[in-house]
């Protein structure tokens, strides 16, 4: 919608809000008079719309047939500085729950933001988070305790789709051709299909009426603090989900020098074992961090390239996650019914492998906001709430990629 549009509607708006308080006063040819005036502003909006309409129209067959350049109609997107992106961002919000209008300025910069996406309105009823934005959160998201940087992250623009990759290829070598012999036919190769279907994932920020009072600087990065804490838990547990269940029922146990040199020996393939690495929490590390060979050296060493990471063997990059994030198992007396107090020992989780090749997370870029003051007890106790979607999936690529040790350490007493 153009700025004169957006105009004439607030004044149609007005004129309604106007007829309506003089309804019950008695002044019956006020309100005919008005009335005769809304019927003309809303037929000069609908005159408006459509050619705003013809113009769209105009655009999509100027694309299509590969004319974009040529179009000069006003309808050309604007740059905009990140700070002014920002601040429209925030008015958005604040003006939404507060149920007014955004400063014009402002809605023109979300108004070309939109239209410059993709997909137009957001299928749910919010409003897509501006990609400026959008790159803040996801920078804030990228800590250690980020498990997306180890698994092979795609971007996709579907909701779903498949992908098709060729198992045990570099086991198959091609066979001998005699000079002047014919070329035997190969065996069809061994195709594995990789489906995905981008699921909707978020929650409700709650958040106070005098948060919406502070500058659009603070509300912002409060806002983006969050929802990149949130954002990165949720992959995590999507990621750690796929892993766990790819490897259920085939873990290791890993304790010693020899459990460790086993699993990249022999666990795992020789091309997979070139590009691994070694995923745990601080209690695993803590444990490896102690481990020696016979020789009384340690097995971690710091990386000679860089002193502030370590390698298991000098060769495999170690890779510590919080306990929070990847949590130790606690192993009970009587079996997983017991008692929860009755602890006789823990098991460390450790993952090692080549998690890119183990794990694709599709990525559909599309974080969306909505907002309300009403749902449910929000309205009641003066709160607002902002309620975030992302969107995304993750899938098992290669089962093989990948081995779950775990240690096992008993309770001391």
């Amino acid at each position: 919608m153009s700025k004169e549009a957006r105009a004439l509607l607030k004044k149609i708006n007005d004129k309604k809000n106007a007829i309506r308080g003089l309804q019950g006063q008695g002044k019956t040819q006020e309100m005919k008079d008005q009335m005769a005036e809304l019927r003309g502003m809303q037929e000069e909006f609908d005159m408006l719309m459509e050619m705003e309409e013809d113009d769209d129209d105009g655009i999509k067959d100027s694309l299509h047939n590969g004319k974009a350049k040529e179009i000069e109609d006003g309808q050309k997107s604007k740059k905009y500085s990140k700070a002014q992106v920002c601040k429209a961002f925030v008015n958005r919000i604040v003006c939404g729950l507060r149920k007014r209008a955004m400063p014009e300025e402002d809605q023109e910069i979300m108004d070309s933001f939109k239209n410059m996406m993709k997909e137009g309105e957001d299928e749910d009823g919010g409003f897509t988070v501006p990609e400026d934005v959008s790159t803040d959160i996801i920078e804030l998201r990228r800590t250690e305790n980020d498990l997306e940087q180890y698994v092979n992250v795609e971007k996709v623009a579907t909701m779903s789709g498949s992908r098709v990759i060729e198992v045990d290829a570099d086991s198959t070598p091609w066979g001998d051709v005699d000079e002047g012999g014919e070329f035997e036919e190969e065996e069809t190769p061994n195709l594995k299909q990789i489906k995905y279907a981008i699921k909707k994932k978020g929650g409700i920020l709650k958040t106070t009426r005098e948060l919406l009072q502070d500058t659009a600087v603070n509300i912002l990065a409060y806002l983006n603090k969050w929802i990149a804490k949130k954002s990165r838990a949720t992959r995590n547990a999507a990621i750690l989900n796929v892993i766990n269940t790819i490897t259920k029922g085939k873990e290791v146990a890993v304790a010693t020098f020899d459990d460790f040199k086993d699993v990249f020996n022999v666990k795992l393939d020789p091309a997979i074992a070139v590009s691994s690495i070694v995923l745990t929490n601080q209690d695993g590390f803590n444990y490896m961090d102690k481990l020696k060979d016979k020789d009384g050296k340690y097995i971690m060493q710091p990386d000679p390239t860089d002193a502030t990471k370590t390698l298991l063997f000098d060769k495999y990059p170690v890779k510590v996650v919080s306990n929070k994030t990847l949590k130790s198992t606690n192993v009970l007396k009587g079996g997983s019914g017991s008692d929860k107090n009755d602890v006789t020992g823990y098991k460390y989780p450790v993952y090692m492998g080549d998690l890119k090749e183990a794990v694709t997370l599709f990525d559909r870029e599309k974080m969306t906001i909505e907002l309300s003051t009403e749902a449910g007890d929000l309205w009641a106790k003066d709160l607002t709430g902002i309620k975030v979607r992302d969107r995304f999936d993750v899938q098992s690529v290669d089962e093989t990629a990948v081995v779950k040790g775990e240690i096992s350490v008993a309770v001391a007493g």
